[in-house]
């Protein structure tokens, strides 16, 4: 398959090691991975804060950066929803972008949702011999609907003891600009969710975004628990005797 990258800002700016993860995963599987240099943000940003018309040239760039391809894949749901929910409605005043997006954004997949529904695979050959638990993010799970997906391919991981996160479904309290506009509340969110990572005794907490595990990391970091969050994409590329 002819794949495209679609690193995210969050990733691109703060979190490059899980973009060389997606791709060191996908090139063992047998596939070739681009990176497409005219990609930008999504517009999520702008969407989400109510400026609609800013947002739309991003929509445009989006949708020409990544013509022409089999499948993109980006390791963030929150940003895949996007692309397949939202884009479609900022273009439809435009017949041309319409088109343009209609034909792109189809093809965009969290990773869990492409190496298990388009690849057909729950084993990628990891190993990684630590105690985990599993935050599954807003937008996978109410957006996109991943469900299972990262599980199976959690479960599948040698070495791994996957442990269940009591009240996994509720927010972290992150939210974007959520976070910045009501930070109290988002604060009282994250102590929640901290404390029922506690109570796993996990060293370590994966997820598909991380803007969440940023949040909660930033939180278990300064109380000092030790706990690590560390990017789904990157628990699978990690190989015995490799990363």
């Amino acid at each position: 398959m002819r794949v495209a990258l679609f690193i995210t800002c969050f990733n691109d700016t703060l979190f490059p090691e899980t973009g060389r993860a997606v791709v060191r995963l996908l090139e063992r599987l047998g596939h070739r991975v681009d990176f497409p240099l005219g990609q930008t943000c999504c517009g999520q940003p702008q969407f989400n804060t109510g400026y609609r018309p800013e947002a739309l040239p991003l929509v445009r760039r989006f949708a020409a950066a990544f013509a022409g391809y089999d499948a993109v894949v980006t390791p963030s749901g929150s940003c895949a929803g996007m692309v397949r929910e939202n884009h479609p409605l900022l273009a439809a005043a435009d017949p041309g972008l319409r088109r343009a997006v209609e034909r792109v954004a189809p093809k965009v997949y969290e990773l869990s949702e492409f190496l298990v529904d388009v690849l057909g695979v729950t084993d990628v050959g990891a190993y990684y011999p630590h105690r985990v638990s599993y935050h599954p993010t807003c937008h996978s799970l109410r957006m996109l609907r991943v469900g299972e997906r990262p599980l199976r391919l959690l479960r599948a991981v040698r070495g791994i003891e996957l442990v269940e996160l009591p009240a996994a479904e509720e927010c972290c309290g992150f939210g974007g600009t959520f976070a910045v506009k009501n930070p109290d509340v988002s604060a009282a969110m994250l102590a929640d969710k901290m404390r029922h990572v506690l109570d796993t005794r996990a060293e370590v907490l994966t997820a598909g975004d991380n803007s969440c595990l940023l949040h909660i990391g930033g939180g278990l970091s300064r109380l000092r628990t030790g706990v690590r969050t560390v990017h789904l994409a990157e628990v699978l590329a990690a190989t015995e005797g490799g990363a």
